[in-house]
């Protein structure tokens, strides 16, 4: 869907200028034992999917008014005593507890209410995932791996508990290597009920997926737990509005040896004091389309067609074409060149900005009604005008799609 825009603009051999309203993995392959295990998991990073609160105790009747307390903060460690299980050596340390991503209450190592991933350093995957983990609870019996292998099973299960603990080559797990560092990665996820209505199906249970990694690096090891399924913002919303595009003369030069003048021409534009701005025939002429005062980095500016007039109207006569779809005039001795706004250009939402660069000329009066193509020129009949030269140019919104990129389809020979 594009919304057509006309912008009038200026140029001239004195030119004016105005305003018109207008996760890429790596092929998985077969896994392999870690070459370098390592002698102490470190500590993993877990990504809880949705953090719980403590209800507000109500107030008691006919008490004075107070102001309502913030809410208790959810803490991982919040255990019951008869849920506790217990997570690495008898004589752990706290310090080394925490490394391991456990919780210590001054006398014992515990798993706490999330997903807990541990890489041991005789390459096993330790997945301990907590029913508390999100709201509402996980079903601990629906849990899975991508293997969907009955010896992947818990190893053990309580009711707010399930441990699993298998071989990094085991339970469909993928290996990835990058230089230096081997790869080991499942996902877990957890399934959930629909119930099917008449007119429509619901679901109340907690769905999770989670990708879990064990990182072999040297002589060392990462666990890493990312929750994935993450549900992306909304979209831009799109309404109909008025669009202001702008077309300017850029007046950047070149100052320093071995300088590229198209390279810095867009550095600096010409002011409306400025204009009428005098150019010398054949020199460059830098123009500039722009969409002013907005920001959603969605919108890609194109232009059709791009002409001048020695008159302000555009459709006055003569005229001359600068851009025909977006694409150089082919019949033109001095091609336009199409200047492309990338991310180096350093333009905080390139795709609103087109830019092109022609070969500066002045129109020819004729005794004739405008000659065609091939009319030699007769210096008694031809003269020319010497006049101001206006640039004008119909732009348009695009919206990038798979099968339309916005961007022009110039000179490309047709099957």
């Amino acid at each position: 869907m594009a919304m057509k825009l006309t912008s009038c603009c200026l140029l001239a051999m004195a030119l004016l200028g105005c305003l018109a309203d207008a996760q890429y993995f790596k092929q998985p392959q077969q896994p392999q034992t870690p070459k370098y295990p390592a002698p102490k998991p470190q500590k993993p990073q877990v990504l809880p999917k949705r953090v719980p609160q403590q209800p507000q105790q109500p107030q008691q009747p006919k008490q004075p008014y107070q102001p309502k307390q913030p809410t208790e903060v959810f803490h991982t460690c919040e255990v019951a005593e008869h849920y506790k299980i217990k997570c690495g050596a008898a004589d752990i340390s706290a310090s080394e507890c925490e490394a391991i991503n456990c919780c210590f209450d001054g006398r014992m190592c515990y798993y706490g209410k999330s997903v807990t991933l541990q890489c041991t350093k005789d390459a096993q995957f330790i997945v301990v995932v907590a029913r508390d983990a999100t709201l509402p609870n996980i079903d601990l019996e629906t849990i899975s791996f991508l293997g969907n292998d009955p010896n992947c099973s818990p190893v053990d299960t309580t009711s707010a508990f399930a441990i699993y603990q298998f071989p990094v080559t085991a339970c469909g797990t993928v290996v990835m290597e990058e230089p230096g560092v081997l790869i080991y990665e499942n996902r877990m996820s957890s399934s959930y009920e629909v119930a099917i209505g008449p007119f429509g199906i619901i679901t109340r249970d907690s769905s999770y997926e989670l990708l879990v990694q064990c990182r072999y690096i040297g002589t060392s090891v990462e666990a890493l737990v990312i929750e994935v399924g993450l549900v992306p913002p909304p979209p831009p919303v799109a309404a109909p509005g008025p669009l202001r595009v702008e077309l300017r003369l850029a007046n950047g030069q070149c100052t320093v040896k071995g300088c590229v003048e198209e390279d810095v021409a867009y550095s600096s534009f010409y002011t409306d004091a400025d204009y009428p701005v005098t150019k010398v025939l054949r020199d460059p002429v830098y123009v500039e389309v722009r969409i002013l005062e907005r920001t959603d980095p969605n919108l890609v500016l194109t232009l059709g067609r791009c002409w001048a007039t020695s008159d302000p109207y555009p459709h006055s006569l003569p005229q001359w074409d600068l851009l025909i779809d977006g694409c150089p005039y082919r019949d033109d001795r001095y091609l336009t060149t199409l200047v492309p706004v990338g991310a180096s250009s350093g333009l905080l939402f390139p795709t609103h900005h087109r830019r092109f660069v022609f070969k500066m000329f002045t129109f020819v009066s004729s005794g004739a009604a405008y000659p065609g193509k091939g009319v030699a020129a007769d210096s008694e009949v031809m003269t020319p005008l010497k006049e101001k030269v206006y640039i004008h140019c119909d732009a348009a919104v695009c919206q990038p799609s798979l099968g339309n990129n916005c961007e022009p389809r110039c000179f490309r020979k047709s099957k």
